[in-house]
This record gives structure tokens, sequence and C-alpha cells, in this order.
């Protein structure tokens, strides 16, 4: 009797093998599908909201569809590091609900890229913070997870894909290189990342940010710093906490929130590129 129900039960389990979702993020993704479905929709609704006066009277209002329009894109790339221990580690972070967190690229050590959000599409990577009149980064920008623990350099193939990734970025969205920041620059009150370790020169040689000149002017009397970090972009609420992540970014040496005559004439440098003198 064995011999016969032997057969008929592996039949039935390769079929199942056979509807199983495939690969570890299967059912991730399905909900990535699912909830993108319910974004078109949102976007085809034609009728307007009701709309009353002070009085609660109804305002008469009509749908009528425009033929010059497009959709929006992102004029800004927030690169971050992961801060957790491996690349596994942080797509785990990432596709459950219970973090709330999540970015359009994540780069493994081996320069893997993963992407996990649309470009067209709102991640949520940078939180509160400001840059220059910027409050709601998500909505504009593209971010970048590097796998790094902060601590640590980051790796050729990392930096390699980057650059790749960037230059595709820039071309598409015609993003200014003046807007190629660090989760740092956003958010100097709460966050480190990319970190000292992250080579930010080499990223401004290949256009994607700005970075001081080897010869430099030294900043002039009376040079208003506060002015100058504000000009360029920095939330200067905190002006330590502004200082640590310019120097951070500029300087990368030194972290402290002391600014030495380097530092200001690192900071009279780049400040002019920023503001466009």
């Amino acid at each position: 009797m064995m011999k016969y129900i032997y057969p008929y039960v592996l039949l039935c389990l390769v079929v199942l093998a056979s509807c199983s979702p495939k690969g570890p993020y299967a059912l991730t993704d399905k909900v990535y599908r699912d909830k993108t479905k319910g974004y078109v929709a949102t976007i085809q609704k034609q009728l307007p909201d009701s709309l009353a006066d002070s009085t609660g009277a109804q305002i008469p209002s009509a749908w009528v569809g425009t033929v010059n329009f497009g959709i929006r894109k992102p004029n800004y790339v927030i690169i971050h590091f992961t801060a957790q221990d491996s690349v596994q580690q942080t797509l785990k972070t990432f596709t459950v609900t219970s973090t709330q967190v999540s970015a359009h690229y994540v780069i493994g050590k081996d320069g893997k890229l993963f992407h996990m959000v649309n470009d067209y599409l709102r991640a949520n990577h940078a939180g509160l913070g400001k840059w220059g009149s910027v409050t709601d980064m998500n909505s504009c920008s593209i971010g970048i997870e590097i796998d790094n623990n902060g601590n640590e350099p980051f790796t050729a193939p990392q930096i390699k894909t980057l650059l790749a990734l960037l230059a595709q970025l820039k071309k598409n969205y015609n993003i200014p290189q003046s807007n190629f920041i660090g989760h740092q620059d956003f958010a100097p009150k709460r966050k480190p990342d990319p970190g000292p370790f992250f080579p930010w020169k080499t990223l401004a040689d290949h256009g994607f940010g700005y970075w001081s000149d080897d010869v430099m002017e030294l900043a002039p009397d009376g040079f208003d710093y506060t002015i100058a970090l504000k000009l360029i972009g920095y939330d200067t609420s905190d002006i330590n906490a502004a200082i640590i992540a310019f120097k951070r970014h500029f300087i990368q040496t030194d972290i402290t929130p002391n600014l030495t005559q380097l530092d200001l004439n690192v900071m009279y440098n780049v400040y002019q590129k920023y503001a466009g003198l």
C-alpha cells in the first residue's frame, strides 16, 4: 500500500512547492505591489473634495482634466550608513511594518544593489530635520543606505556601485550637484551618518556635492560662520550640532564643535560654492 501512497505524497509536495512564494521576500514584494495599486487608484481620483464656506453652504466644484502635467521627481539624494551588522539585517529591518523605516536603495559590502522603493515614491529614510527651506525631505529625495556599522571604512565595491547609481540618478532627474548630502547634514541634531569614513571628496570629484579646493583663501576677518552654515543649508538652531555635522562632512579628521582657522578657511571656501558666489 505504501508504494502507492508515496508517489502521491511526493506529487503533492511538488505541487505545493510550485505554488509557494519564491524567494525570501516574496511576501513583502506582494505587499509592495498591493500598496502601489492603492496609490494608482488615489492618483486616478477625479471627483474634487466637497467644499463648504464659513456658513456651511456648498461651493460649486467640478473636475476638468488638464493636458499639462507630469509626475513629481526627486530633487535630493540623502546618503546613510545602516548602523547595522549586515545587509541581511537591514533588508529585514526595511521589510517589517513595525520599524516604519525604509530606503530607496541599499548597497551591500560586495557592491550588490537592492532597489526597495520606486524612485517616484516616498520612502521613510530622512525623518525630522531641515536643509535650507526643506523640512519634509522624504517627499523630495531618494534615500541610499550603505551597509556599514559606522565604525569602519566603506568598501571599494560599495563606492563603485554608489558612483554608478548617483550618475544615473543625477542624469535621470537632473539633480543639482549641491543636492547630494548626508543624513547628518539634514538632521545634525539626531544623526551622524554617513560619518567621517565616508569619501565625500571622491563623490565631489565626480560631481556629487562639493568639496573644498586644495588652495584656499583665508576666511576674512569678521567671517560669520553661523550665516555661512545657514547658506550652505544647515539648520543652525543648535550651532554646535551644525558645526559637528559640517566637520563630519568636510573636515573628517576632527569632529569637535571647535573651529580652527583651517576649519574656517574650509567653510569659507565651501559656502561660496553652495551659495553660488
